[in-house]
């Protein structure tokens, strides 16, 4: 009997030693370097407006609708850019209803953008990401915005584009993937420009 509480024993110490470290000192020498190295990502990626006021994240989409700013990609996430129901429509290639919904998109764009029937549209404007929650659009895509934006607030195209290269991220390592515009910053730096 004695050994038998020897062992709850050591197990009763070794559990309350490993909480100790694991959900204490571990989580917080991890917080410390966080905020000593990485302090912008650790406290997510927050964009704050002139006034300071925090404006969102560089990692999160926002719906913009008004024709004066930069439109995103379409969320599938929740009601749209909801960050707790993160995710796709989940709607394969052969559905229908994604069909008919990217018709619809397509036939918008158009429309807003001052497109013709037959100009291509970019598929990061009509087609949501994986998570619904992309903060980026491809420079084509916001190039085709340019005049619609420029129009809106009455600003030249060729400010409104000074813009949109002001806010692209390049390529990965300077190879992967391709160049994308953050449209929550872009929308920020067109306001600020009024």
């Amino acid at each position: 009997m004695k050994e038998f509480f020897s062992h709850i024993r050591g197990a009763v110490v070794s559990t309350l030693v490993l909480a100790v470290v694991c959900c204490g000192i571990y989580p917080l020498i991890v917080f410390g370097i966080s905020q000593l190295l990485f302090r912008e990502q650790a406290n997510g990626s927050l964009i704050t407006a002139a006034d300071g006021t925090i404006r969102g994240s560089k990692l999160l989409g926002q719906s913009f609708s008004d024709p004066k700013y930069f439109h995103p990609r379409p969320s599938a996430a929740g009601n749209g850019y909801d960050a707790t129901s993160s995710g796709g429509s989940n709607l394969g290639p052969t559905s229908k209803k994604l069909d008919d919904a990217i018709q619809e998109r397509i036939a918008a764009y158009r429309a807003e953008n001052g497109l013709n029937e037959t100009e291509p549209v970019p598929a990061d404007a009509v087609t949501a990401s994986g998570s619904g929650l992309d903060p980026e659009i491809s420079l084509h895509n916001a190039e085709l915005q340019v005049a619609r934006v420029a129009k809106s607030r009455g600003i030249s195209r060729d400010k409104v584009r000074e813009l949109v290269l002001q806010n692209t991220d390049g390529r990965d390592l300077g190879m992967f993937g391709d160049p994308a515009v953050n449209v929550l910053q872009l929308n920020i730096a067109l306001d600020q420009q009024n």
